[in-house]
């Protein structure tokens, strides 16, 4: 039977409407840190955001990671991502999958400092050595110039444990039985070159790469705040805020998958090709790439664009996550037009 007319009107009259408190609007971030922007305090904080957000990241892609440098080396030794870690996992357990974890946690949350921290540096001196007004009109300069600067150090700290890294994942035997095992076996057998005979590659990898990715996602913050949203930013909640990050992360890091993936395929190659007496990287690197041939240099590009696009939204989340933490902006400040 269904309830009568007097039922339904007395039962609307007493019960209290239902609002979801997930779609209830909260009242707009607004940063409130007594952290000054440009500060050293804040190239401090934004160098910590970022050792979070390279380290953590890095490391949970370690199986893609694996995945990837195992099919640059050998394009046939796998299907797939998905057939690597079926074989991998069957073979060494989960374990296995985390196999150069330890450099990769090490690696790049040293390059994570360097990267976020003299970004945020590099821009408010060339900001301020060009002055205000050309720094505006000129920002997608800026913050080219400002990441490619940052990278440039920070792959100086990334280079040692991008080397062994790639030596765990990739030698056909193990490489080593420790993390530190490995560190004593590089320097006996290469020394420092060991350590840095990629790095070349390794900037023609990163480089790019930062470009891409700290341009475009400013680019597309400040795309999202003025073409697709209706209001300035600081009208915003912190997690729609939030969301902005990662959706401009996410898009930015497929860029940079396709910008920097021949590097990428380089620098695994040449880490685990040997050096003949007298042959300088840069022979051993022009030997690779006519062995290679151009498809050759895009082999594994699907598993990185994966592993790419995600990491890099992760990276951007955590990073403004932490920022807005500490009661700083997220990052790609739009501000509010102004009105005649």
């Amino acid at each position: 039977m269904l309830p009568s007319t007097q039922t339904l009107s007395a039962f609307k009259t007493t019960q209290k409407p239902f609002i979801a408190s997930s779609v209830v609007e909260k009242k707009p971030f607004v940063a409130h840190s007594a952290i000054e922007i440009n500060s050293p305090r804040y190239f401090y904080t934004c160098a910590a955001g970022g050792v979070l957000a390279c380290g953590l990241t890095h490391y949970l892609m370690t199986p893609v990671d694996l995945v990837k440098c195992r099919m640059q080396v050998n394009k046939s030794l796998y299907s797939g991502v998905f057939d690597g870690f079926k074989r991998i996992a069957s073979a060494e357990g989960i374990r296995g999958l985390y196999l150069g974890g330890a450099p990769t946690l090490l690696g790049y949350s040293l390059q994570g400092m360097g990267k976020y921290g003299f970004y945020e540096y590099f821009k408010s001196v060339y900001g301020g050595a060009v002055g205000e007004e050309a720094a505006a009109k000129y920002k997608t300069l800026l913050y080219l110039s400002a990441s490619a600067s940052a990278e440039f150090i920070a792959d100086i700290m990334l280079c040692p444990m991008e080397a062994l890294k790639i030596k765990m994942q990739t030698s056909t035997t193990p490489f080593a039985t420790s993390f530190l095992g490995g560190i004593r076996k590089i320097s006996a057998a290469e020394g420092l070159n060991g350590f840095y005979k990629g790095l070349t590659p390794l900037w023609l990898r990163q480089i790019p790469y930062t470009m891409v990715k700290f341009a475009t996602f400013e680019k597309t913050v400040e795309a999202i705040y003025k073409n697709v949203l209706s209001k300035p930013k600081d009208q915003y909640t912190k997690t729609q805020q939030l969301g902005v990050t990662f959706a401009a992360g996410y898009f930015a890091g497929i860029f940079c998958a396709i910008v920097s993936h021949p590097a990428d395929t380089l620098v695994s190659k040449l880490n685990n090709v040997a050096k003949a007496e007298g042959e300088s990287t840069g022979a051993i690197a022009l030997r690779i790439l006519k062995d290679l041939g151009f498809s050759g240099v895009w082999a594994g590009l699907t598993p990185r664009i994966f592993m790419i696009g995600t990491l890099t939204a992760l990276q951007w989340f955590i990073y403004d996550s932490f920022k807005v933490q500490t009661g700083l902006p997220t990052t790609g400040a739009v501000a509010a037009p102004k009105k005649e």
